[in-house]
């Protein structure tokens, strides 16, 4: 397994990319509401990234993905393809997954959203997949190890009774949208690879109220829970630091610390 390790040139340029992608989902914030397609939704993000920007949304064939965003409704785990035939009503929660190339580098980011009020189930699992992601970028540090995150997020969903997806994973990111390493959100604490400043990958777990199992559908994208209950993700890129983390997609409604040392 080979790991790029960014100069600070490049994690510069990261910086910058990670920041356009956090400034488009809060863009698109005020119209992620009922009776808005995610079609819309999608258009909203692409004007901005590509006339404001002047940046490339990654998603945008990508592998034959169609769309600029990712647009994940309810029982939807990942990779939900907008269109104009899905309009959001009261009750929803969406995941908006918006991921920017600005001079050659990546900043990918993705956001959940209530639509009116959520019922309480969906809010405790909305929570629960944020936490367990703020807990595992908490322990990022040279010298943790990868099994580490995978662990705290693990322990943390399933204490609260729900489950975590495996099929997929964070990522290594830079210059090539998924790289090495590969980031599990379950695992055993100290196995795995050992981190090192200026690795650079998501965190982005996906935290299901019911069973783990997942289903793709016939379009070959759009990944659902198999037994139709919801499913929650946030997802942040961030670089090892010499004593801890770097936030690069932190938005400015996060009560979190965008550096840490460990």
């Amino acid at each position: 397994m080979t790991v790029s390790i960014k100069t600070p040139e490049q994690i510069q340029k990261m910086r910058i990319a990670g920041r356009m992608a956090a400034e488009t989902l809060d863009i698109v914030t005020p119209y992620v509401k009922a009776g808005v397609s995610t079609g819309e939704l999608n258009r909203i993000c692409h004007d901005y990234i590509t006339n404001v920007l002047d940046a490339i949304p990654a998603p945008l064939d990508y592998n034959g993905f169609p769309k600029s965003i990712c647009t994940s409704v309810n029982n939807v785990i990942c990779h939900g393809i907008p269109d104009d035939e899905r309009f959001l009503k009261e009750g929803d929660i969406i995941n908006i997954d918006v991921t920017v190339i600005k001079d050659g580098f990546h900043g990918d980011t993705s956001k959940m959203f209530t639509i009116g009020k959520p019922s309480v189930i969906a809010s405790r699992l909305i929570h629960v997949a944020q936490e367990s992601m703020y807990r595992a970028i908490k322990l990022v540090k040279p010298g943790a190890r990868l099994g580490d995150i995978g662990a705290v997020i693990q322990k943390y969903a399933e204490g609260e009774r729900f489950s975590v997806v495996r099929e997929y994973c964070g990522h290594g990111i830079g210059e090539v949208f998924h790289e090495e390493p590969q980031v599990l959100h379950y695992g055993k604490k100290g196995t795995g690879m050992e981190l090192a400043p200026g690795m650079a990958f998501t965190i982005e777990p996906m935290i299901n109220q019911g069973r783990r199992e997942t289903r793709l559908l016939p379009d070959e994208w759009t990944v659902v829970t198999k037994d139709r209950k919801l499913s929650a993700q946030w997802e942040h890129t961030l670089v090892v630091t010499e004593t801890g983390y770097e936030v690069l997609t932190l938005r400015d409604d996060e009560n979190f610390s965008r550096t840490e040392a460990g």
